[in-house]
């Protein structure tokens, strides 16, 4: 099931950049934690607003995000 619905944009939040809920928490921000190896649960004690399914819909976003084609210039 998709989690997406959990990913928002709202031009007076966090100025209009992917947010999880309409908090003041970017996507961004959680996948820079998990690149940097933080696990699930130090996230969402750290995060104690978000939720478990936030950070799969964090996940399934930047997934979406890198499926496009690019064309190269030979």
């Amino acid at each position: 099931m998709s989690e997406l619905h959990r990913i928002t944009f709202d031009p007076q939040v966090c100025a209009g950049r992917p947010t999880i809920r309409g908090l003041r928490i970017r996507v961004k921000d959680v996948l820079e934690l998990l690149a940097a190896g933080a696990s699930h649960d130090e996230i969402l004690e750290d995060y104690p607003l978000l939720e478990a399914a936030d950070i799969r819909a964090v996940l399934e976003y930047a997934a979406r995000q890198s499926d496009h084609t690019v064309l190269r210039v030979a």
